[in-house]
């Protein structure tokens, strides 16, 4: 069983590393032989919270792709990406910088996945109207949505699973994430509008055509957008209360998806038809292999190596937390931040249980949340998220980005994206650093 096991875990990463099959069919193929082989049962893939599927992330992520994708028929996006390009009077590195911040903040509070999707039509649209390549703008949307969507629980698929894993709730994220990603984002942009100020210009006449348009016809449907914006503002405030009213995340999105969805007068099937169910169901695919590798022993084999590389203990983990920094930064740039976090869960809980002496310690546990614990956690998303920056496989977000790009004509190779992404990335990554150091290490804040 641990042979087989262990070779369905490998074929099917290095499957999906290499971009030769769509993930969702490796990841719905290896959960099927794990079945039929009997390494998991039935009841284990669909039941077991150690080895099964991970339903509150499914949920939450299904519940918040319903909200956006109902938002996203009231033209709201491109009302304000529109806004955005006119409020930096059609100059092009403001625009790019305006733009970055934007994904952002959508990435923080929508998910980066959709937030890049509802900006790079309108980024190709502006970017022909100025006459420049759009390919600097689409990257730095990529990057800045991987970056803003580090900052919450619901921005980055990673954070949801470490989140549902570790037992963390939706202020933890904000409170212990999104200083540094302020800095990050801060240093950053300076640095960018730096670097791009001679390469992207444009005449006066060009700049008009963007000041002429008029964002207030992007508004298709008011009423709405109103209901849209009540209903994520009353999630949003959910999300936040969460862990006082004893919800998991999963229900207070879920609870909003319905409201939404029933006061919104939008047909259920075409909505429910727009969620990414390719994304949903190579989730459950992958929930279910990295099980298999739990059940069989190999997380736990992967664990007592950290154990001996980095020495951690129930007082100190900053030797474990730093390398996963850079660790988890650069595994994600090569096989994609979502595989790898789901590979890396398990074992720090497995970790987690021999450090403090319990046996099958259980996701949610409060040793996963103490004082040693938590800062490895943060280590792993900060590595995780910003990792993702560093090619164009490393986060979903920049394959959404690479594909809509080229669609559109404008064909993003990966050097190209390399180029971009992995200085991003080097010095995103040296800035998380210093942040775990100073600030569970030294001020111990």
């Amino acid at each position: 069983m641990f042979t087989l096991a262990t070779l369905i875990f490998v074929i099917s990463y290095a499957l999906i590393v290499s971009e030769k099959v769509h993930k969702t069919k490796v990841a719905l193929l290896g959960a099927g032989l794990v079945l039929i082989s009997k390494i998991l049962t039935q009841d284990q893939a669909l039941r077991d919270v150690e080895m099964g599927v991970d339903w509150n992330v499914i949920f939450l992520l299904i519940s918040m792709m319903v909200i956006v994708n109902i938002m996203t028929k009231t033209g709201v996006f491109e009302f304000l990406a529109v806004k955005a390009a006119k409020l930096s009077r059609g100059r092009p590195v403001a625009i790019m910088v305006i733009f970055a911040v934007v994904t952002a903040i959508g990435s923080a509070f929508l998910d980066n996945v959709t937030t890049v999707l509802l900006l790079a039509p309108v980024t190709l649209l502006i970017a022909e109207q100025l006459e420049v390549d759009p390919v600097p703008f689409l990257i730095t949307e990529a990057l800045a949505s991987n970056i803003g969507g580090t900052a919450t629980l619901i921005g980055d698929p990673p954070n949801i699973m470490i989140a549902s894993k570790a037992g963390f709730e939706f202020v933890d994220f904000i409170l212990h994430l999104a200083p540094i990603i302020i800095i990050i984002m801060i240093i950053w942009l300076a640095l960018w509008a730096l670097i791009f100020r001679n390469v992207l210009t444009v005449d006066e006449e060009k700049r008009q055509r963007i000041l002429s348009l008029d964002e207030s016809e992007l508004i298709r449907d008011k009423k709405l957008l109103v209901k849209s914006l009540i209903v994520l503002g009353l999630t949003i405030l959910g999300f936040i209360c969460h862990g006082a009213l004893h919800y998991e995340a999963a229900t207070v999105a879920l609870a909003g998806a319905g409201l939404l969805l029933f006061i919104s007068g939008q047909d259920p099937e075409e909505v429910l038809s727009s969620i990414e169910w390719p994304t949903l169901f190579f989730f459950m695919g992958l929930f279910i292999i990295i099980g298999a590798t739990v059940k069989v022993g190999l997380i736990e084999m992967m664990s007592d190596k950290m154990i001996t590389l980095t020495n951690p203990s129930k007082d100190n983990m900053m030797t474990l937390s730093l390398v996963m920094v850079w660790f988890s930064s650069i595994a994600s740039a090569i096989v994609d931040n979502i595989p790898f976090v789901a590979t890396i869960n398990p074992l720090l809980i497995d970790m987690a249980g021999k450090v403090f002496g319990v046996t099958n310690l259980a996701p949610g546990s409060e040793i996963l949340r103490s004082a040693a614990m938590e800062p490895v956690w943060w280590s792993l998303a900060l590595g995780a998220c910003l990792g993702g920056n560093g090619s164009a496989i490393g986060a979903s977000a920049n394959v959404i980005v690479v594909g809509l790009s080229e669609k559109a004509g404008h064909k993003i190779t990966f050097i190209r994206f390399f180029k971009y992404g992995a200085p991003v990335m080097l010095l995103t990554i040296i800035l998380a650093t210093i942040y775990i150091y100073l600030r569970y290490y030294v001020l111990q804040w």
